[in-house]
């Protein structure tokens, strides 16, 4: 997996933790139009990679970077990863989707998720984990960094550090895209986005905007974002920050608790704008979004809830790829 020498001996060494210690980053994938869709997403080091995954009952987010592999990874989120003062770090790369082979997916995500979030799952029987399968069942994107940028702290006062691989490095394909169509999203978007929208930027701790470069890569970066006035919602950057073009943009609120047994993620998608009064985006719609929460008790009902709507679809996306459905394996 991943490019044929182990990369992570070049990285800037203060970056490693944060890259192996986060709980979540925000991975950016460009829709077929070009425009981005940013999600909290839990990485993973992999070979001269940094890996994220999604459900094979839900695979859009691989999808997209099957058809552009030019992705970004932000790693601004210091809840639970015990880092301190870690940096914040902006990661545009190369994407390689695998799919090749769905149960050693599978059982690579169990013994990392497991491992990395033992919150997660504390206290429920492995009998009930191994009915997951809709959950478990991975596809993996491996992301080979090319252009690394970090500062201090989330608010971007100043130049960021930079570093970008050698030329040469090693850009591995995707796997062979399986046959037949896409499925179609499993969740639909909030109808009062407003609402929602409003509420997220009152209450969840941590905003990301994102925009596209002129390389044609996702920029992410932090943002202080301000209540939703009209269709706008203005925004506060650093002046450290890259240029963030006008054009398709996203604005990410996201939070968690420390262990990740719960979560909230919203993001609204649209038009940045600049203006005599700084940035703003002018929001078109919100996503549907995977949150978690309420007591555990409630987190549990809905994840299971999510599981009857998923799992049907978990036998047509492996027959695509010409596999049976995997198997959950615990220790």
């Amino acid at each position: 997996m991943g490019p044929g020498n182990d990369s992570r001996e070049d990285w800037p060494p203060e970056l490693r933790t944060v890259f192996e210690r986060a709980i979540t980053c925000e991975y950016v994938s460009l829709t077929r139009a070009g425009a981005p869709v940013t999600v909290p997403i839990t990485p993973y080091l992999g070979n001269g990679t940094i890996d994220v995954s999604t459900g094979l009952a839900y695979p859009a987010k691989a999808e997209r970077a099957r058809r552009n592999p030019k992705v970004a990874l932000l790693f601004a989120d210091p809840i639970g990863a015990g880092t301190g003062e870690a940096p914040v770090v902006l990661l545009q790369g190369h994407a390689a989707v695998r799919d090749r082979n769905l149960q050693a997916n599978t059982d690579r995500y169990v013994r990392a998720s497991l491992t990395k979030l033992p919150g997660a799952t504390r206290g429920q029987p492995k009998f009930l984990l191994r009915h997951l399968t809709f959950y478990y069942a991975r596809i993996w994107v491996e992301v080979t960094p090319l252009r690394l940028r970090w500062w201090p702290d989330r608010d971007l006062a100043a130049a960021p550090r930079e570093w970008r691989a050698a030329t040469d490095v090693a850009l591995p394909e995707s796997d062979p895209a399986p046959s037949g169509s896409q499925p179609p999203a499993w969740l639909e978007p909030p109808q009062g986005w407003r609402e929602v929208a409003m509420r997220a930027l009152q209450t969840l701790p941590l905003a990301d905007i994102t925009a596209v470069d002129s390389d044609g890569y996702p920029v992410c970066v932090p943002v202080a974002a301000g209540g939703l006035a009209g269709d706008h919602v203005p925004l506060r950057v650093g002046a450290g920050a890259p240029e963030l073009p006008a054009g398709p943009a996203c604005l990410t609120a996201h939070g968690h608790d420390e262990s990740f047994s719960g979560q909230e993620n919203h993001t609204l998608v649209g038009t940045l704008e600049h203006g005599p009064e700084g940035p703003r985006l002018h929001v078109q719609r919100a996503l549907a979004d995977w949150s978690a929460t309420g007591n555990r008790a409630q987190v549990a009902l809905g994840f299971l809830a999510k599981g009857r709507r998923l799992s049907p679809r978990l036998k047509a996306e492996a027959a695509r790829r010409g596999q049976p459905v995997p198997k959950i394996n615990l220790s």
